[in-house]
């Protein structure tokens, strides 16, 4: 029998490779993006009602039968990336700040220091592939509780290191948020590390983020600050992420 992820990955891949009705969704004034976007407030109500707080499927070390196969951006040019990159990371500082009591600054190695978890998930594609990978790394909710959200805080948006174009502003940087209901989940982890080895640079290093229960590009890569804010009104488009401001759904829940 196909299970509702299937079912919602079979349908994206579809429709991304042969119905054109769904071109114009990108367009910034379409009407079906408009139509598309009316109906998220219900799609998330419908699956925290349905999912609640369960766990997105583990896998065994036997299930991972492949490379983990990158998404998205798969090496930064910037100059503050490559040079971090080239000492192995050593200066690399995660900042969180925002609507927080307390704005943390993190090295490499205390995160690694913090307690982890380990978990071997699916990441699924919005294209239509998926892979399973064995990631370790440190609970976002650790992270946050470190910085004390104050109660108006809302969503957590993750900025990082990969530039995806350049507009007549400068260069727009990925960047990325879930709630923090979601922030808050068990399997919601800050990953340093995959299949029992550093995380490679093609796969995020040295910090990306894994949010189990939605799609592959919610799962920002090169994070380097998390912002806690109550909305999106004053980050890039409003929509709260980089593919949600080019017509993608946020939630993205699977």
């Amino acid at each position: 029998m196909l299970d509702r992820r299937t079912l919602l990955l079979g349908g994206a891949a579809l429709a991304l490779s042969g119905c054109k009705i769904f071109d114009s969704a990108t367009e910034r004034d379409s009407r079906l993006r408009a139509v598309f976007a009316s109906q998220e407030g219900l799609t998330k109500f419908a699956q925290r009602a349905m999912i609640g707080d369960r766990l997105a499927p583990e896998f065994t070390e036997a299930d991972i039968r492949q490379g983990m196969r990158p998404n998205g951006s798969v090496d930064p040019a910037s100059a503050d990336y490559r040079r971090m990159a080239n000492t192995g990371f050593a200066d690399y500082r995660l900042t969180v700040t925002g609507m927080v009591e307390t704005p943390v600054s993190l090295s490499l190695a205390e995160l690694t220091a913090m307690p982890s978890r380990t978990q071997i998930t699916r990441l699924d594609c919005v294209e239509g592939w998926s892979c399973i990978a064995k990631w370790r790394g440190v609970p976002l909710g650790s992270v946050l509780t470190l910085a004390k959200p104050k109660l108006t805080a809302r969503y957590a948006v993750f900025h990082c290191f990969d530039a995806r174009e350049r507009s007549l502003s400068g260069e727009v940087f990925y960047y990325e948020s879930i709630d923090l209901i979601d922030a808050y989940h068990p399997q919601t982890i800050l990953a340093y590390a995959m299949n029992g080895a550093p995380l490679p640079v093609a796969n995020g290093a040295p910090l990306r983020l894994r949010v189990e229960r939605q799609l592959g590009y919610k799962m920002a890569k090169y994070v380097h600050t998390i912002d806690l804010v109550e909305s999106f009104a004053d980050i890039g488009l409003g929509k709260g992420s980089y593919w949600a401001d080019r017509g993608y759904e946020w939630y993205a829940g699977i």
